[in-house]
């Protein structure tokens, strides 16, 4: 099987081959497989599992599905939703790169990766899992949590050799315990909001609709009220699932790692130093730092 779903325009300041080797910046990955010319990730549908392919042609982006279901035509909208908002394929990002042309940190790296989107987590379970797995353990170690999570509450399918994964959905976790997901190496406190996430999206106490309505200091509110989630973690989510360019997670140790080193800093710059410096990027803090991010990985 290997069907023609739909086709997708790319946008002029795209590149298929940054944003694929971003991609490929981790053999750990377990939501999605890219190569050398494409990615394929698994979705779920209504009538079940769909493994879609998604690979440039010029400036159009072929959308295929490779095996599993076939999704209905209103599926196959929000598929294409998703895939938009996955290399945020609606942004103009030409203001950016003329700020970065004039910025002595940033233009290096802007000519270097320009085509480059920041690749988003659209589903905001998904988003908000990955942000707390992530809290103060390395990224190889994150990765890890998300693949042992993925394999024992997400939904799989086989092809050519390979199993696929999708994230689990909120709803599955409604019987797990802490100790539970403690199994999986996960701290008390991470089981803790992961189990306090997945109830309130389940319940329908939270949601991405509900916090894109919101201003960005609003929704930034929000989420600092679910237990589990500080400033980083806000701040990381606003970035990545809800695609707000001014999110600056300041207290991100990458960033300051990759602005010690362009920087040529005997230390780590501070969050303050970060927030000061960050003011000349105004309106692009997010994409500053997913770029700032490819000095480093």
């Amino acid at each position: 099987m290997n069907d023609l779903l739909f086709e997708m325009a790319l946008p002029p300041d795209f590149r298929w081959d940054v944003n694929l080797d971003y991609m490929n910046r981790s053999p750990l990955e377990c939501l999605y497989v890219p190569d050398a010319s494409g990615v394929n990730r698994l979705f779920a549908f209504s009538g079940g599992p769909a493994l879609i392919r998604a690979a440039a042609a010029g400036d159009r982006l072929k959308v295929m599905l490779l095996a599993g279901v076939m999704p209905a035509p209103q599926e196959q909208q929000d598929l294409a939703v998703f895939i938009a908002e996955w290399f945020d394929l609606d942004r103009d990002l030409r203001p950016f790169y003329a700020l970065a042309a004039a910025d002595p940190l940033l233009a290096p790296l802007a000519e270097r990766e320009r085509g480059l989107r920041i690749i988003a987590l659209p589903g905001l379970f998904e988003a908000l899992c990955w942000a707390i797995l992530g809290q103060q353990v390395n990224l190889a170690f994150a990765y890890k949590l998300k693949e042992r999570l993925t394999q024992r509450y997400g939904g799989s399918l086989e092809w050519q050799g390979r199993t696929y994964y999708h994230f689990p959905r909120p709803d599955v976790f409604g019987d797990v315990s802490e100790e539970e997901l403690c199994t999986l190496q996960l701290t008390r406190n991470k089981a803790r909001a992961v189990l306090e996430v997945a109830r309130l999206l389940a319940a329908g106490e939270l949601s991405r609709e509900e916090l894109l309505a919101l201003p960005p200091q609003e929704a930034e509110a929000r989420l600092l009220r679910i237990r589990g989630v500080g400033p980083w973690t806000s701040q990381y989510v606003r970035m990545r699932c809800l695609r707000d360019t001014t999110a600056f997670p300041a207290g991100d140790v990458g960033l300051q790692n990759a602005v010690k080193f362009l920087a040529g800093m005997d230390r780590k710059p501070t969050p303050a130093e970060l927030i000061e410096m960050a003011a000349r990027w105004k309106g692009w803090e997010a994409y500053a730092v997913f770029y700032l991010w490819r000095a480093l990985y």
